[in-house]
């Protein structure tokens, strides 16, 4: 899983203008009101050959405002937020593999600067001789020789060495993220290697996911509750199944992006993305009242962009009413709602009563097997003389695409090469197909399959 890295201080000290210049866009919003990033935002960036992932939060306002004491917040843009953007911040250190702390060179250390320190300590923890998670102090706004001198001052607040960088023109933030990739190294390991199937539990609030996962556990190990959004934390129970390890992660339901409210479950969604990224499989829990909904599809999106398996689980089905051909009209439905994970399979249960529950592990352990296949080369190849001889790739301005070979270079997922005259020539239609006759070959069941054009050099 990418490290996650938070940029953490107080506000109008350049934490968005500093998000975007690691990331290389421009997506968080810059101002020189404080208290302009209220939300989290979070994006990939790399250095050094190292990916991981970036959040961005609001400033953390340190001051307590009382009516009738005069005191004036720091973030005067978001003086009714300051409770919520400090959860915000507050859960986004709690998560992080890392965190740069920012300070503004031009103020110097401030009370508000040394409140933040103060906070970051509080929830380090000392881990194998090192204190987790690493903070990285980025002094910014240096813009020159002379105000990268004004960082030493910054030595006051306890956090190890200032780096001057000028988030605004790039200056320093080399020396910078070389420090953050070196802090990642020391980042805790497992004492034991974790060879359990991890399944993770995913979807819509209200869905069902808590009482599912008691079921399957045989005891009350999650909260359960009819109010939407109970869960807040990703929450690992470890259990033995048909003599293997399973390690089920149970998550906070996903809300599309409008309609998460500011604080915690910000966060929760956050949590609930790293779920899926830490997943051997992926439980996609949907409320059989409601029918797919587009976060259901949303949803679906990102378990496809992890590449990760998948099965399908369709809760509440006591409470619908039913006839012959209920579950096979319901089934038609989400496979149109669901046409580009048609893949994965789909179970009909009820957590509430037990219903098929003792179907689930069975199936997402038999997906996981699915997952670790490998065909042979040559089983390959006929494949795709076979799909060529049946169709053809259509002509692109003149050009047919050909594919001369192919192999499996690689399972979990089951990934495979194919060497090609232009890989530009690969329309996503014929994709689709080549996907499709893999899947005749071998079903490849609830698992996505990832197919990589490599142009063939010539000798």
């Amino acid at each position: 899983m990418k490290p996650l890295v938070a940029l953490v201080g107080r506000p109008n000290v350049g934490k968005s203008t500093l998000f975007n210049r690691l990331v290389g866009q421009r997506l968080a919003v810059e101002d020189s009101i404080p208290g302009t990033t209220r939300d989290r935002l979070v994006a990939e960036a790399e250095w050094a050959g190292v990916v991981f992932d970036v959040v961005d939060t609001g400033g953390i306002d340190p001051t307590e405002v009382h009516k009738g004491e005069g005191r004036q917040p720091l973030s005067v843009g978001s003086a009714d937020f300051i409770a919520q953007i400090r959860a915000q911040a507050e859960i986004a250190i709690q998560e992080a593999d890392a965190i740069l702390f920012l300070v503004d060179v031009e103020s110097g250390p401030t009370p508000a600067d040394h409140e933040v320190a103060q906070i970051l300590r509080r929830y380090q923890q000392e881990r194998n001789g090192h204190l987790h998670p690493p903070v990285i102090l980025v002094v910014n706004k240096c813009d020159s020789l002379t105000r990268a001198a004004d960082a030493y001052p910054f030595y006051e607040l306890g956090m190890g060495q200032p780096y001057p960088v000028s988030a605004k023109h790039g200056t320093g933030t080399g020396d910078m993220l070389d420090a953050l990739i070196a802090a990642f190294d020391v980042r805790p390991e497992e004492t034991e290697e974790d060879d359990s199937v991890k399944i993770a539990i995913v979807g819509k609030p209200n869905a069902g996911k808590s009482t599912l996962l008691n079921r399957l556990v045989g005891e009350e190990r999650a909260i359960v509750s009819p109010i939407p959004g109970t869960t807040r934390d990703a929450v690992d129970t470890r259990i033995e199944f048909q003599g293997l390890p399973v390690t089920l992660i149970d998550t906070a339901g996903i809300r599309r992006r409008g309609k998460i409210t500011p604080g915690v479950e910000k966060y929760s969604v956050l949590r609930a993305h790293r779920a899926i990224q830490r997943a051997d499989v992926v439980l996609l829990v949907v409320d059989a009242t409601t029918g797919i909904t587009a976060q259901d599809t949303h949803i679906a999106g990102f378990i496809l962009q992890a590449w990760k398996s998948a099965v399908l689980i369709i809760n509440k089905w006591d409470a619908i009413p039913k006839d012959t051909y209920t579950m096979n009209t319901y089934l038609q439905q989400i496979r149109q709602q669901l046409n580009f994970m048609d893949y994965v399979p789909a179970l009909f249960i009820s957590a509430k009563t037990g219903q098929r529950v003792n179907q689930v592990l069975p199936l997402a352990l038999r997906v996981q097997e699915e997952r670790l296949v490998r065909l042979s080369t040559s089983r390959i190849n006929k494949l795709l003389r076979d799909a060529q001889d049946r169709h053809p790739a259509p002509s692109k301005a003149g050009r047919h695409l050909k594919i001369y070979y192919g192999t499996q270079v690689r399972s979990d997922p089951p990934t495979f090469l194919l060497y090609v005259n232009d890989p530009k020539l690969v329309h996503f239609t014929y994709q689709r197909y080549l996907e499709n006759r893999f899947r005749e070959q071998y079903p490849f069941l609830g698992t996505p399959i990832r197919l990589v054009f490599k142009p063939r050099r010539k000798e």
